[in-house]
């Protein structure tokens, strides 16, 4: 999933909809927004955004395709899990899907969970196992005869990283177990891999003598070391793992098992405990009644920081595997489990002062600095405080106690104000002028936040340009944000650009700058000029345009300078460009200045416009098709496969739907087959054809 969008900014265009009512236009800048808030977590393990505000948003989408269901699309993230696949490594199939976990955060919720469980099983009585919710990173390990055979990340539940030379560097996950002594011919074990917090204090004190950086928390370091290149620097962060599911489970004959010889959660945790592998011990327990859940996850969230592992929560599941068959899941979550969620760590300490900073669009945000305080293991400083609606909400002064959290203990938050502690404070006087150029700032209509509408403002020109030359933009390799900003300093950048006007002579001269290094960057600069059209699109920095909706623009047109003659209208009837997307995009074209500059990229030899190359299809021999692949694929690869629909006039859909045409069903196809299949049977005709990789190939031969 590539995504370009800068943090500040994206937390703008998050605060605008935690922060107004949402409409229907909203749908595709809510989704984008959504995806983005998905990567930050699953792959970059950098979230911006709580659980609780994430939750806030996903539950926005769902109400709003509920309420217009002509909007619900395959890809949305209501109907697939979180996208976190990077090219590192091999990627590898899930015989069963990882999903995610509705959240609940109070003992309603749960009740409300216990009743839906009622009301889908028409049953009463039945039991649940009540287990920590490890704040680590998911794994997938596959055992067969015996052995350790593959390991994987979560990935996007589906398909996932291949990290088996790393699964066999961490600490309590057996290279061989004695699985067929239950008559286990293949089994696929669910986890979470961990750093027990006194190791990881250990680790940063070490790399604080050694002058090296700290780790900001435990859960962002056992994933980041998954996917170290080098499994003996592995070795050395001490991860382990806990273990708290059974995926699948097959006989040598190939008969599923589970749910039949192995029925109950529980007892199947207990049965991997016995063959040598962590499962939560005293933490997990098995409840008669949702009252007994309530009681033991209270009781749990008042002594977690006794505990020597993070966990941000409990998990709640119904013990009866061959019902949680029947219970089922959605494209998201388990109908059958549930998670529930702590209430985030606090402090309170005095805010000092308040920093405004401006984004690449404009958008000015609040910054609070503070008395630092130690929370949830990090020392905070800084804390952003949103829009002005925030601040006068929360009635916050200058001087003020504030109750720090750090939602997801992750990231700090404001939580309110400690008025018996307030004396002599300062009023909160947002500045009517940009804190950078000084020009009026504006608040445009529908909108939460102020902005600064100078296009020469220098610090709009800063976020700009490291926008442009990111990797999910230009991809301008040997010019980072660090060197943005050192450019910007001594004078050698000032906008876009100046990026195709560098003077490499005296670049050579800075300190730290080496021959090579200088060659490696203008080769970079030089490779920029070919990227596709909607690579430059999404460098532009279009408000609300991201690299799925640049991808639909650059099929319309030849030249990047066509869309200075679409009207909002007509860029609205596209697929997936609301109207707020459209003015955005239309806006942009219709300004003179930036008409300007893309006629000076094209006279630096920036491609604007696309080749015979880009238009031709190698064939339209599945147009107005869709398409979807499945299981594990031997014939090519995922993307090579998607590449091959995209080259002969096909589109290549997320989810199964009655939208969908061909599904592409690979070795072990799971429940994407099984889905459509349903589909095929409640409709009573073919309407998602089932097929081959040698039938597809026969399709496009």
């Amino acid at each position: 999933m590539e995504k370009v969008w800068n943090d500040d900014e994206m937390q703008v265009q998050t605060d605008n909809l935690l922060y107004k009512k949402l409409v229907k236009e909203d749908v595709v800048v809510l989704r984008e927004i959504i995806n983005f808030h998905d990567w930050k977590y699953y792959l970059k393990a950098e979230p911006i955004i709580s659980d609780v505000e994430y939750d806030k948003l996903f539950k926005s989408l769902k109400e709003l395709e509920n309420s217009y269901p002509e909007l619900v699309t395959s890809d949305s993230p209501t109907q697939r899990v979180a996208q976190a696949l990077t090219k590192d490594f091999k990627t590898v199939a899930h015989t069963v899907p990882m999903l995610s976990l509705s959240n609940s955060y109070n003992a309603e919720d749960l009740n409300a969970f216990d009743e839906s469980i009622i009301k889908l099983s028409n049953r009463e009585g039945f039991s649940y196992c009540v287990e920590p919710k490890f704040d680590g990173a998911s794994i997938a390990l596959v055992y067969e005869n015996d052995r350790l055979v593959r390991a994987a990340t979560r990935g996007n539940g589906t398909e996932g990283e291949e990290i088996t030379a790393n699964a066999r560097e961490i600490k309590r996950i057996p290279h061989v177990a004695p699985f067929s002594k239950f008559g286990i011919h293949k089994i696929e074990l669910r986890g979470e891999v961990v750093i027990e917090l006194e190791t990881f204090d250990s680790m940063n004190e070490q790399r604080e003598k050694a002058g090296l950086k700290v780790f900001q928390n435990s859960r962002n370091t056992a994933s980041g070391s998954l996917r170290m290149k080098d499994p003996k620097e592995v070795a050395k962060r001490n991860l382990e793992a806990f273990i708290y599911q059974i995926g699948f489970v097959v006989d040598d004959k190939g008969n599923e098992m589970l749910g039949e010889a192995f029925t109950s959660h529980f007892q199947n945790i207990e049965m991997l405990a016995g063959l040598g592998f962590q499962v939560p011990g005293q933490e997990k327990t098995l409840s008669k009644n949702i009252e007994d859940v309530v009681g033991f996850v209270k009781g749990w969230e008042a002594k977690r920081d006794n505990y020597n592992y993070e966990i941000d929560g409990m998990v709640v599941k119904v013990d009866n595997l061959r019902l949680q068959n029947s219970l089922g899941s959605t494209a998201h979550h388990p109908r059958w489990a549930i998670a529930y969620k702590f209430k985030a760590r606090q402090a309170t300490t005095q805010l000092l002062n308040i920093e405004y900073q401006v984004g690449r669009t404009g958008a000015v945000t609040p910054v609070a600095k503070l008395d630092p305080v130690r929370l949830a293991g990090v020392t905070v400083s800084s804390v952003s405080l949103h829009n002005a609606d925030f601040i006068l909400e929360k009635d916050i002064h200058i001087g003020d106690y504030v109750k720090v959290e750090r939602a997801g203990d992750v990231i700090p938050y404001i939580a309110g104000v400690d008025l018996n502690k307030r004396k002599q404070v300062g009023e909160v006087i947002f500045p009517t002028n940009c804190p950078s150029c000084e020009a009026k700032l504006v608040r445009p209509e529908g909108e939460a936040v102020w902005r600064c509408e100078n296009v020469e403002c220098p610090a709009q020109a800063e976020e700009r340009v490291i926008h442009f030359v990111s990797k999910g933009a230009m991809d301008i390799d040997g010019m980072g944000k660090d060197i943005v900003k050192r450019f910007m300093l001594e004078g050698l950048l000032s906008n876009i650009e100046d990026i195709y006007r560098l003077d490499y002579e005296q670049i050579l001269a800075l300190e730290g700058w080496k021959y090579k290094s200088v060659e490696n960057l203008r080769q970079g600069v030089a490779d920029s000029m070919q990227q596709p059209l909607w690579r430059l699109l999404v460098g532009l920095g279009i408000r609300h345009v991201g690299s799925a909706t640049a991808k639909i623009l650059e099929k319309q047109i030849q030249r990047i300078d066509d869309l200075e003659r679409w009207t909002p209208d007509s860029l609205a009837e596209l697929e997936d460009v609301g109207p707020k997307v459209a003015e955005s995009i239309s806006s942009f074209f219709q300004n003179e200045e930036n008409q300007q500059m893309l006629k000076n990229l094209e006279q630096f030899g920036v491609k604007v416009e696309k080749t015979k190359e880009d238009n031709i299809l190698k064939s339209t021999k599945l147009e107005g098709l869709t398409f979807l692949f499945t299981g594990a694929l031997s014939k090519f690869s995922r993307d090579k496969a998607k590449e091959l629909v995209e080259e002969n006039g096909g589109k290549n859909i997320s989810g199964v739907s009655a939208k969908l045409n061909y599904l592409v069903a690979g070795e072990k196809a799971g429940s994407k087959l099984t889905k459509a299949e349903k589909i095929n049977d409640k409709a009573g005709e073919t309407l998602i054809h089932v097929i081959s990789e040698d039938d597809f190939l026969e399709m496009i031969a």
